[in-house]
């Protein structure tokens, strides 16, 4: 992948991170992590169902969102897992990043995946 600013071209490529133990994890709650930097809010809804998100609160820029109610809203038939700011409420979309309560702000999500027991996270890596 190739990232283009105003006056340079850098180079990135996607590492997978190892996280912890997916049995480390309880169900429904969050648990905020640091990897390459970057703090991490990691969901557990099921064995399959894993999610990763930015741990800073888009509207408030507070590292709070591990801490976020975790639930769910029906989307055109179907249900997506969502987690509410701990701080004003607003209410993410875990799978998308999407802000039902104010489309302006943007919660920044990562692929994850299962391997040998270990969740890990997919993070761009900037050259």
């Amino acid at each position: 992948m190739t990232l283009t600013t105003t006056d340079t071209t850098v180079e990135s490529t996607a590492v997978w991170e190892k996280a912890c133990p997916v049995d480390e994890l309880e169900p429904s709650w969050g648990e905020a992590l640091l990897l390459r930097m970057r703090q991490i809010a990691l969901f557990v809804i099921s064995p399959q169902e894993i999610y990763a998100v930015d741990h800073r609160d888009p509207a408030t820029d507070a590292f709070v969102m591990a801490r976020g109610i975790v639930g769910s809203k029906a989307v055109a038939d179907e249900h997506r897992p969502t987690v509410a700011s701990p701080l004003l409420k607003q209410v993410y979309d875990l799978g998308t990043g999407e802000c039902f309560t104010d489309p302006t702000l943007f919660l920044q999500t990562y692929r994850t995946r299962v391997v040998g027991g270990f969740i890990e996270v997919e993070i761009e890596d900037v050259a």
